[in-house]
């Protein structure tokens, strides 16, 4: 019997083959990732339509693994000392849309699609209004 024709005999084989295929991957994926200090990684967060950065915050591998598996974004709240589901008190949901590492495995970018606001303090994204006076360089001053 063909591979094909045994998946249509045992569409359960199937999906169960699918679902550890899947979950393999993602363990390989989150191997390979760096943590740092109290095993956490930065992760930057982007809304995945407008590009605009929303929000910083710390994952490590279970908040990863969640992250990955459920089209919800997860992260590590150090002051709380417990994982958080963005928007699960605050209605502020953020949707996955794509979750990569940067060249050195220590830090996620993850796209999202932003429901509500980012910020706990009620803003868009967490950088709203809060720019620093700076010296604007230019790369034709040199």
């Amino acid at each position: 019997m063909s591979a094909d024709a045994a998946r249509t005999a045992h569409p359960e084989t199937s999906t169960d083959t699918s679902a550890a295929e899947a979950s393999a991957a993602v363990e390989t994926a989150i191997a390979g990732l760096s943590f740092g200090a109290n095993d956490l990684m930065p992760a930057m967060v982007q809304d995945d339509d407008s590009g605009d950065v929303l929000m910083l915050a710390w994952m490590d591998a279970e908040a990863v693994r969640r992250t990955l598996t459920t089209g919800r974004v997860t992260y590590w709240s150090r002051s709380r000392g417990e994982y958080w589901r963005k928007g699960d008190t605050s209605g502020h949901r953020q949707y996955v849309r794509s979750v990569a590492a940067d060249c050195d495995g220590d830090t996620l970018l993850v796209r999202v699609v932003q429901v509500g606001a980012a910020c706990h303090t009620g803003t868009r994204t967490c950088f709203d209004g809060r720019e620093l006076p700076v010296v604007v360089g230019s790369p034709n001053a040199e």
